[in-house]
């Protein structure tokens, strides 16, 4: 695989006027864009897609849909509509509602979404009433068996789910994933692009370090080019 398509941009801009000009820019450098709840909320999901698509970027819409059965069913029938390459559901909606979205994905992508990157290990229990790598391993089980093509993780459950046979068919797709030039900023369990690859992930999102790069890695399309190269170096 091109090492490019391994890379997803954070797009975590309010508003189109500050989307277009880094889509335009980086399109030829990543794979795809994540769009989330800011951008969707603020301008309209089927304004913010066919714009993007209209600028040759691929999209992850990250709506992270947690619902009853029937509205994730109805909400991922109106997302795959869209044409989008991935998106997202919690697992914490329940193996129905999992179930209910793998049946009208169409020819999208979905991601499962086991322990957001900002709980740590206590958070973690406290929420889900068991320690992070133990329910990101529980959620993707889940996952897999109710029909998601992946699941979102931390970095830091990469060895873990890989050593799982039931899961090696999944996508990994690791937010958490921070440059040794970049802040960890409020992501709490991390690596490294390179160490990331080299440990199962599939795909790497990431947004502050591409999109606000410190002075000494330049901008954006150099950023973007600096993490790739380091991929290419974990894929060999």
């Amino acid at each position: 695989m091109n090492p490019i398509q391994n890379i997803i941009v954070a797009l975590d801009v309010d508003c189109l006027a500050k989307a277009e000009p880094l889509v335009q820019k980086l399109a030829p450098f990543v794979g795809y864009f994540k769009v989330g709840l800011e951008l969707l909320t603020r301008e309209g999901a089927p304004q913010v897609v066919r714009r993007i698509h209209q600028l040759g970027g691929k999209i992850f819409f990250d709506g992270k849909f947690d619902d009853i059965p029937n509205t994730v069913a109805a909400a991922t029938k109106a997302v795959a509509e869209l044409g989008v390459a991935f998106f997202d559901v919690h697992a914490s909606s329940g193996p129905q509602s999992l179930k209910a979205a793998a049946a009208e994905k169409k020819n999208s992508k979905l991601l499962v979404v086991t322990v957001l990157t900002s709980h740590d290990a206590e958070s973690s229990k406290k929420t889900f009433g068991a320690p992070a790598g133990e329910k990101v391993l529980a959620f993707a089980k889940e996952a897999a068996l109710c029909g998601a093509d992946g699941i979102i993780c931390s970095p830091q459950e990469l060895s873990l789910l890989g050593a799982e046979p039931s899961l090696k068919g999944l996508l990994k797709v690791t937010p958490g994933v921070r440059p040794e030039w970049a802040e960890a900023n409020d992501q709490k369990r991390v690596l490294t692009p390179g160490e990331a690859i080299r440990q199962g992930a599939t795909h790497l999102v990431i947004g502050r370090p591409i999109l606000r790069p410190p002075p000494s890695i330049g901008n954006p399309v150099e950023a973007a080019k600096r993490i790739a190269e380091e991929i290419a170096r974990a894929l060999k």
